[in-house]
């Protein structure tokens, strides 16, 4: 008898254990129950929940690119009496998918949102789940809030001071590509830049900021507000970047009060009493 024939089989593999998240015994009703599912079954609802997102912005996409010529005329309506010219052939095109590419995102924003809290929300307990839900609507309310603020405060203040600069020796003539990505970007920047609120309730419901703590850094916020108007603001122009770093410094308080009205004035005296002794 050979050697090969005296060896023990391999022993087959076997698929990884599922996950399983425990209940503790004194967890009273924080979790909602165990949660049981394969490291594999996880990534196969993520693969499944990321196309599926992605299939509802294309599709937002598709629909606005039908509709993009009435969407490229009300993007031009802050720029009172400028000529808009295509420098390049093909140029309105490409403009057109950018344009319906922006719309479709922020229409299939409220789908994005939902396919995250069903991945997410079997995993948190109850208290995070009753925190999840406001949060997200609060989300979407603001970037609205900051897409609209953009709109009507932004642009036209940005528009209104460069135009005024140079009327009286150049004449205004703008490619429409260039004209484009600036509203874009700083529709899209400041409609970000708005999510600040919400990100300080969600750190100061999970213990990991006191409120005290965000309001005694409140000079380090108004330089780092500025410094996120340079940056965001694609024109550059004193005007827009003072009404950005005053809506982002306004923001930051507002998020400062919403972390006080979900931590209590307990906590404010209990880090207060902390740092005196």
């Amino acid at each position: 008898m050979s050697e090969h024939d005296t060896q023990p089989a391999a022993e087959p593999v076997l698929p990884p254990p599922p996950i399983r998240i425990a209940v503790p015994s004194d967890a009273g009703e924080d979790f909602p129950g165990e949660v049981e599912m394969t490291l594999v079954g996880h990534l196969e609802e993520l693969r499944a929940r990321i196309l599926r997102s992605l299939l509802a912005v294309v599709i937002a996409a598709g629909g606005c690119l039908l509709l993009v010529k009435p969407l490229v005329r009300l993007l031009e309506v802050p720029a009172r009496g400028i000529r808009f010219l295509q420098l390049a052939p093909g140029e309105f095109l490409f403009v057109s998918l950018k344009v319906a590419g922006y719309a479709g995102l922020t229409l299939a924003l409220p789908w994005v949102l939902y396919e995250g809290l069903c991945f997410v929300l079997p995993g948190l307990t109850r208290r995070e789940r009753r925190l999840v839900a406001p949060a997200v609507a609060g989300s979407a309310v603001l970037f609205l809030a900051g897409l609209a603020f953009a709109w009507w405060a932004l642009v036209p203040a940005a528009l209104n001071f460069l135009v005024s600069y140079g009327a009286d020796v150049v004449e205004p003539l703008w490619s429409i590509e260039r004209y484009l990505d600036f509203v874009l970007l700083l529709m899209v920047a400041t409609a970000l830049a708005f999510q600040l609120p919400v990100l300080q309730l969600l750190l100061a419901a999970l213990g990991l900021v006191q409120a005290r703590t965000m309001l005694g850094a409140w000079r380090f916020v108004v330089v780092a507000a500025a410094l996120a108007g340079a940056v965001l603001t694609p024109s550059t122009d004193p005007i827009t970047m003072l009404l950005l770093t005053g809506a982002i410094t306004a923001l930051y308080l507002v998020g400062v009060a919403l972390a006080l009205l979900v931590q209590g004035p307990g906590s404010v005296r209990a880090s207060e009493s902390f740092s005196e002794g």
